[in-house]
């Protein structure tokens, strides 16, 4: 991650959205709407610890930080949060891709967005492009390097 998270925003950010459990995308989906210049982002989260675990995840890119509504229900500091971006989408994109969604798949639920087809594999699932393997590939690798380090 080359911008650093904004823990004091973030936490601000999901009370004024008021953020849920296990909603990552739905979070950042209002996240994104309440934030002036925000960029959505899907990807993944290593969480650093005794076990690394990957996680799909989504979140919100400033110029300056990131910003995650989803902080308050990852119960981890932000220096043990590695976030590894797979597809930045602009609020004007986002509700074109959630509006197609809702046509084209009207009995599933619009978030999360993956792009184009073809799809690739990362771990056991095959949805999302390139950048998705890509993006779980940078977050496993993470997740070894931290092990390495006993971290």
């Amino acid at each position: 991650m080359d911008k650093p998270l904004d823990e004091a925003r973030s936490r601000d950010l999901a009370q004024e959205v008021k953020s849920k459990p296990k909603a990552p995308f739905e979070n950042a989906h209002r996240g994104a709407l309440a934030t002036k210049s925000a960029v959505y982002v899907q990807g993944f989260v290593a969480f650093a610890g005794r076990r690394c675990i990957v996680q799909e995840h989504a979140w919100l890119e400033l110029e300056e930080c990131l910003l995650d509504p989803s902080l308050p229900f990852l119960k981890q500091t932000p220096e043990n949060l590695h976030y590894f971006p797979a597809q930045r989408l602009t609020v004007k994109e986002l509700k074109a891709a959630i509006e197609e969604a809702k046509e084209d798949y009207p009995d599933d639920p619009p978030l999360p967005i993956y792009g184009t087809s073809p799809y690739e594999y990362y771990g056991d699932v095959m949805l999302g492009g390139k950048e998705y393997q890509a993006a779980h590939q940078a977050a496993q690798a993470k997740c070894r390097e931290l092990k390495q380090k006993g971290e």
